[in-house]
């Protein structure tokens, strides 16, 4: 398996490169040449598969410069009942056809925890097979929740030292104890005065800044991403689309070959392509239903064509999803137009000189029928979470609550009753006070007693990882200017 870049098909790298670089040296994100397929056959033999051996599977057909042997114990390690105690994820069925996949129960209580658990082990494994013996710094943009999963998975780790940036207003108070509490000798948490795609606009510029990186390579140093810009971020969350059509096969709630949808709350468009990836690997999908909170420009683009990030940013309930720039956008993109890197680079370079770009009309054809485009405001968002625990006896987050309203909005408007699969993307209690308040509780006090509250009104159990936060001690409280960010970088790396 070869891969490219977005923005140069020239490119040709194994995935162990791919992995390590994070993203390409032109600034262009790296995409398989070619997506393989799973048979029918193999598909119908998930259904009797645990997580971790279709994973295996699933990498098996991406990672062809792994062996057997490597990959299992990448996915061995990641998946343990050490980081997964109860189960690896969860399908609750809310309604006949309406099924929750809670990815939700890693060591940070946030789908990004099956991805950045395996990450690590990926990257380790990456090093030794390209005999590559160098410090690597991983840079990471967050809104929140990839923040605390990355420091997580790499605090510690041999050979790596990771610098992770986020909004300073645009996490909750419990994403942000998190994070500033996170534990480890190699790891840097600071604070940006600005909004999500300030903290990926700059990570991304220092990624391709040429005295950086000279400097970096002079000192046996590189960068590398835990980003979903790295492929090896994106690749485990194909997984997890695949297992929950298994365990629906294997349930019996649909046939083989039967088509489901799958409706999932996003901002950078990674978690949602990976969806597309599992549906061009063979899994049956009929549609894509792409939800947004009021940051809609992706709701705005899959109906237009017209992709403009020059609007009013704003800070909601569901902070993992305000976001104004897509990245991953870049790699259907890329796929839709027949790989062509000319046509990326044209977008792209349109929208970091003007903020906009817009697509013709076989792209917007691609992008409508493939996917449903919604958006949800913040009542909605609320009555949502209040409707599901009121009629369903069902708790979720307000990320979640989002993509609940954009499905019922969907079948409002197509009819449309096949089954579907909506990603729960984080526990409720890491989104404590919007959650409490939306199912008529009240606590004016601060984050860790409104989880105490929280649990009482709700009599959902309080997640352990979130238990004794407060009564951490804060590590990190650096706070800087957008203009800073490669400054405090260098000098990061220089002590």
């Amino acid at each position: 398996m070869i891969y490219t870049s977005t923005r140069d098909n020239s490119v040709k790298v194994i995935s162990a490169n791919a992995i390590i670089q994070g993203i390409s040296k032109d600034g262009g994100l790296f995409v398989p040449r070619e997506i393989p397929r799973f048979s029918a056959d193999e598909i119908k033999a998930a259904a009797d598969m645990d997580y971790t051996a279709l994973a295996d599977a699933v990498f098996a057909k991406f990672l062809t410069d792994f062996t057997p042997e490597e990959i299992s114990k990448c996915t061995l390690s990641a998946y343990s009942a050490a980081n997964f105690p109860a189960k690896t994820v969860g399908l609750h069925e809310l309604s006949e056809g309406v099924n929750v996949l809670e990815l939700w129960h890693g060591p940070t209580c946030a789908f990004k925890d099956m991805a950045l658990q395996i990450l690590p082990h990926f990257l380790s494994a990456s090093m030794k097979k390209i005999n590559l013996n160098k410090k690597i710094i991983i840079l990471v943009a967050t809104s929140g929740d990839t923040g605390k999963a990355a420091l997580e998975g790499f605090k510690d780790v041999k050979g790596t030292e990771i610098m992770v940036f986020y909004p300073e207003n645009g996490v909750s108070p419990m994403q942000k104890a998190q994070m500033v509490t996170q534990e480890g000798g190699n790891v840097r948490v600071c604070a940006l005065r600005g909004n999500f795609d300030d903290c990926q606009n700059g990570v991304k510029a220092i990624f391709t800044d040429g005295t950086i990186r000279r400097n970096l390579a002079e000192n046996s140093m590189m960068f590398s991403s835990a980003n979903s810009i790295n492929w090896g971020r994106l690749a485990p969350q194909i997984v997890y689309y695949i297992y929950a059509y298994s365990r629906l096969l294997a349930a019996g709630k649909i046939a083989q070959g039967d088509e489901v949808n799958i409706a999932v709350p996003t901002g950078n468009f990674g978690n949602i392509l990976a969806a597309y990836y599992a549906k061009k690997m063979g899994l049956p999908v009929k549609k894509m239903i792409c939800a947004s909170n009021i940051n809609n420009v992706l709701t705005d683009f899959i109906n237009t064509g017209v992709y403009d990030r020059n609007r009013e940013f704003f800070t909601t309930s569901s902070p993992s999803m305000d976001i104004l720039i897509s990245s991953n956008l870049e790699r259907l993109l890329y796929h839709f137009s027949g790989n062509s890197d000319e046509a990326v680079r044209d977008w792209f370079g349109q929208l970091q000189d003007s903020g906009r770009y817009e697509v013709g009309a076989d792209i917007k054809a691609q992008l409508q029928s493939e996917f449903y485009a919604g958006c949800c405001n913040e009542a909605d968002t609320a009555a949502t979470v209040r409707g599901l625990f009121e009629k369903n006896s069902y708790l979720c987050d307000t990320h979640t609550a989002v993509a609940v309203k954009v499905y019922n909005d969907y079948c409002g408007e197509t009819g449309d009753k096949t089954p579907v699969i909506i990603a729960s993307t984080a526990n409720p209690y890491k989104f404590g006070k919007d959650v409490l308040a939306a199912i008529g509780g009240k606590c004016n006090t601060d984050e860790y007693e409104t989880v105490e509250c929280l649990n009482k009104k709700s009599g959902m159990e309080i997640p352990k990882p979130l238990l004794n936060l407060g009564n951490k001690e804060i590590l990190h409280k650096d706070v800087i200017n957008t203009k800073g960010m490669r400054e405090y970088v260098v000098r990061a790396i220089d002590n």
